[in-house]
């Protein structure tokens, strides 16, 4: 089966999906009666022997909603008025998925205290805030 290119070391096989059609709602005229346009694309992430354990953690947490309890991703398009559109655009959402999965998350942020000059900054403008607020008052009688 040829393979899905995802990123440079990352591919899936086309016998990983599983497509199934339905028909559509929205605009389409007498079209959208008779014609089954809407796709509904299945790939089983937690099963894939494509992905990475880390990939497919975190492209079950992408998914949200669109995942199942299975593990199993479910991506649905019916934008277009035509079958070969829909099925086009519901494979490049499943693979921009997976290509924001497949990203390394950034590092944790490591915890830094302020520095001297910082800190004498910001008390010296605490000072001066409290001189503005105690010259607002009434003048002090003589």
């Amino acid at each position: 089966m040829p393979r899905i290119p995802i990123t440079a070391r990352l591919s899936i096989d086309e016998s990983e999906l599983t497509e199934s059609f339905a028909r559509a709602s929205g605009a389409g005229g007498q079209n959208v009666n008779k014609v089954e346009t809407m796709v509904q694309l299945r790939f089983d992430a937690r099963n894939s022997p494509s992905l990475p354990e880390p990939v497919r953690e975190r492209l079950i947490r992408l998914a949200g909603h669109r995942a199942t309890a299975a593990g199993e991703v479910v991506i649905t398009a019916q934008q277009f008025r035509t079958q070969a559109r829909n099925r086009e655009d519901a494979l490049e959402r499943l693979l921009e998925l997976i290509r924001e999965a497949a990203a390394a998350p950034p590092p944790k942020r490591r915890p830094t205290r302020p520095t001297l000059g910082s800190k004498k900054r910001r008390l010296e403008g605490k000072s001066q805030r409290g001189v503005t607020k105690r010259l607002r008052g009434k003048p002090a009688a003589d």
